[in-house]
């Protein structure tokens, strides 16, 4: 099948000097890509957020009802933030 593809002209022009020095094609350059990024996400594992609680009493009683620029600003306090 025929599509048409847009590539930056500064990614085509370094693409050009790698298909001239390995004697490929672009078309099979782009096959060859393709086929990585797809068996890349086959065998990927989805993403887990690891479980990052630490001992503590929560919240500062002051800080619930604060904006999260606020809590943030807490936060880095003492921290030269």
């Amino acid at each position: 099948m025929k599509t048409t593809v847009d590539i930056p002209d500064a990614l085509l022009d370094e693409v050009k000097v790698l298909v001239a020095h390995e004697k490929t094609t672009l078309r099979a350059l782009i096959e060859q890509g393709l086929r990585h990024v797809i068996e890349q996400r086959r065998t990927q594992r989805p993403f887990r957020l690891r479980k990052a609680t630490f001992n503590g009493e929560g919240l500062l009683p002051h800080a619930d009802e604060e904006s999260w620029e606020r809590i943030r600003s807490l936060i880095y306090e003492e921290r030269g933030g």
